[in-house]
């Protein structure tokens, strides 16, 4: 059993046997990536002061820009970030983002991020800029470099997001790279509930440091803290680059298996009954015999060439092979005291993407007016086998507050394919054409962003049991954007942008509300959505942060009154943003923000859309002791609503996090870094998010207070 006391003894121990060294004086290198993980000449942009976010990051085709002379919202966060809050996952790295919440997938463990109040499903995130190449669930941060969160719309920069997400937002994996040093770092740790982590992370360069090679390893494997929950994942990952004069080339390669077993389902709460109390959050409700494992492999390649000084073009493709399996019965609630009903659903699903992009960039001048055009073309392809079969829908009883285990359910009920030998469900291809125009004014104080992008979405669904087509459709649309920052002084920039969203038609899902759905495979029709936004930026070197406004407007999918997926309205967020970030002071780092969000769906508020949301971190090195610093973060959510109806309110909540790191040297040119971090301090139980896929508003636990310690030596 998960014990509470535990954590604070063990925190405590680590800060003893610590503190004889804190009279020692050493810092870990700063790791600046010169290799471009994008093959762009501009390479990675900077850290801010304090190392937890950079100073800019990708905005889709229009590549690498600084916040200050961008026109849209967007926060790069660094492998530092990550590393020093023990972040296992993107979805982890993202509970920093005052604007971003991160949710679950509709009957699974796939994470699922929430930007201003809309989801962004994990298999919708790119990679370098490529859509549909990580894993589809889950993906472990030891492979990353940034994650970098566009907030907004982003048609236009990215092109529609194949899995028909993102309206929001869009969210961008960087890859690590070796950097201009060798790198030799090994990491053991361990979590309360005893789930041990080992990791690798190597790097050298080659031939004068044009060529340069990193591999990252890690595992996981073990009890979480949560009590009769285990996981375990292997990663391993390679990425290999080359800089010449006029070539760059950069390749990834990536395996990741994951793997859950009986892990807090999704919850859903009866149509008519008021959201119950939170059950213990160190205590499985799942049942023994739910599962779910993913395994992926893909890989990635990305070309720039200089052809002179004014003309770029570029490369790039990838591919994803993964294999899904699970086994779930997530509980509806029946009443007050807890009492549930539960159905067994079991199902595989094996995909295959290809994907790739060609681009040129031309720069030029007419009289004092400064033009860097880009063209981009771009094909996505996805081919999905499912099958699927589920027990009688009557159920088996159980409860949230008293779980108990029962045999498992035989299947039967209602069969789709043959699980040893998938049939093709799921066809998407899209393909895109996209130019733009940044244009620079006034010794480039005013900048101005023209651009356009033709997107074809192709969707087709195919029965389980026959391979029968069932459902297809052939559409195209064009996306404009225009934005404008004007530089006030080297410290404020004001920005505004109109930038359009698309993305392809809703597919009916296969049950809701424990039923089957009525027209469940049916794939609607793209749609595409508006946004404006205004915003001031300001960077005063070592502090800098931003405040917008904006609105986007939208239809809304979900399930009627006869259990049947279809459009039930329209949707329009309007909201408010501040973000601050860098050094507050000589020793103290700050990074965090609020978001204020108001959500119309036909006089309704969204499900799952909170109306304010805050982060609070700090951290602070005291130079009385070199190489200590101490983090605290506090994470606030205000209620929202799990149903159209806005009568099921889910109560608001907040979180306290800390941490303690320590760098000592342990050698010549060594060091050993020593981590500990305690999130969710006060052991709070809470429903931390509803809903993630449209019209559902099930209910996920969030995450016992949970202690994780680590070791990382540089040698």
């Amino acid at each position: 059993m998960h014990n509470p006391k535990m954590n604070i003894l063990a925190l405590a121990v680590f800060a003893a046997v610590c503190s004889p060294a804190f009279s020692q004086t050493t810092e870990l290198p700063s790791v600046q990536v010169n290799a471009s993980a994008d093959a762009s000449a501009e390479g990675l942009a900077p850290e801010y002061a304090g190392g937890q976010v950079a100073k800019g990051g990708r905005v889709g085709l229009l590549g690498t820009q600084s916040n200050m002379d961008t026109p849209f919202n967007l926060t790069s966060y660094t492998s530092k970030l990550i590393q020093d809050q023990q972040a296992a996952s993107v979805g982890e790295v993202l509970l920093n983002d005052p604007a971003v919440r991160v949710a679950r997938g509709f009957g699974n463990f796939q994470q699922v991020y929430l930007v201003r109040g809309l989801p962004i499903f994990s298999d919708d995130m790119s990679y370098n800029g490529l859509y549909g190449l990580l894993p589809r669930q889950y993906l472990a941060s030891e492979l990353i470099e940034r994650v970098e969160v566009l907030r907004g719309a982003n048609a236009f920069l990215n092109g529609a997001a194949p899995g028909g997400s993102g309206l929001g937002g869009a969210i961008n994996v960087v890859p690590k790279r070796a950097p201009n040093y060798d790198i030799n770092q090994a990491t053991v740790g361990i979590q309360d509930g005893g789930e041990a982590y080992l990791a690798g992370d190597f790097a050298r360069r080659f031939n004068d440091g044009t060529t340069g090679v990193r591999a990252t390893i890690a595992k996981r494997d073990g009890d979480t803290n949560v009590d009769g929950e285990s996981r375990e994942l292997t990663l391993l990952a390679v990425g290999a680059d080359f800089r010449g004069d006029k070539l760059r080339i950069s390749a990834d390669v990536g395996y990741q298996e994951h793997k859950l077993q009986a892990s807090q389902p999704n919850i859903t709460i009866a149509a008519g009954l008021a959201i119950p109390a939170t059950p213990r959050a160190d205590r499985s409700v799942a049942q023994p015999w739910t599962f779910s494992n993913a395994e992926d492999t893909f890989g990635t390649v990305r070309a720039e060439y200089d052809f002179n000084d004014a003309v770029t073009g570029w490369l790039a493709g990838g591919v994803r092979e993964s294999n899904e399996a699970g086994n779930f019965a997530n509980p509806t609630v029946n009443n007050s005291q807890g009492d549930t009903t539960s159905f067994r659903f079991a199902n595989v699903r094996e995909d295959s993407v290809q994907t790739a992009e060609a681009g040129l960039r031309f720069k030029f001048n007419t009289g004092e007016v400064k033009h860097t055009v880009s063209t981009s073309a771009s094909v996505f392809g996805l081919e999905s086998k499912n099958a699927f079969d589920f027990s009688s829908f009557a159920g088996f009883a159980g409860n949230i507050y008293n779980p108990t285990a029962v045999s498992q359910p035989a299947l039967g009920a209602f069969p789709g394919g043959n699980f040893n030998n998938p049939l093709v469900t799921e066809k998407t291809d899209t393909a895109s054409f996209a130019i733009a125009d940044a244009i620079a004014l006034m010794n480039d104080r005013l900048l101005l962003t023209v651009g356009a992008r033709h997107q074809e979405i192709e969707a087709m669904s195919f029965d389980a049991n026959t391979g029968a087509q069932t459902a297809t459709y052939s559409e195209s649309a064009t996306t404009p954007v225009a934005g404008v920052v004007f530089k006030i002084n080297p410290q404020y920039s004001v920005y505004a942008n109109y930038i359009e969203g698309l993305v392809k038609g809703e597919t009916a899902p296969q049950t809701a509300n424990g039923l089957a759905v009525a027209n469940a495979g049916t794939v609607f029709k793209p749609f595409k959505t508006e946004q404006l936004e205004l915003g001031v930026k300001y960077d005063a070197g070592r502090f800098g942060g931003s405040v917008s406004v904006f609105q986007s407007e939208k239809p809304s999918y979900g399930i009627d009154s006869t259990n049947t997926f279809s459009q039930i309205g329209d949707q329009t967020n309007e909201g408010l943003e501040i973000m601050a970030f860098g050094k507050a002071g000589k020793t103290v780092t700050v990074l965090g923000g609020l978001s204020v969000l108001n959500t119309d769906v036909d006089g309704q508020d969204a499900i799952g859309a909170p109306s304010a949301q805050a982060n609070v971190g700090v951290e602070w090195s005291p130079e009385q002791v070199q190489g200590l610093a101490l983090e605290t973060r506090a994470i606030y959510t205000s209620s929202q609503y799990a149903n159209a109806a806005n009568t099921q309110e889910v109560p608001s909540w907040t979180r306290l996090d800390l941490g303690v790191r320590y760098v000592m040297p342990v050698g010549n040119d060594q060091a050993l870094t020593l981590r500990a971090r305690l999130d969710n301090v006060t052991d709070r139980n809470y429903w931390a998010s509803a809903g993630g896929f449209p019209g559902s508003g099930y209910l996920t636990i969030g995450n016992p207070r949970t202690l994780t310690v680590s070791a990382s030596l540089d040698f």
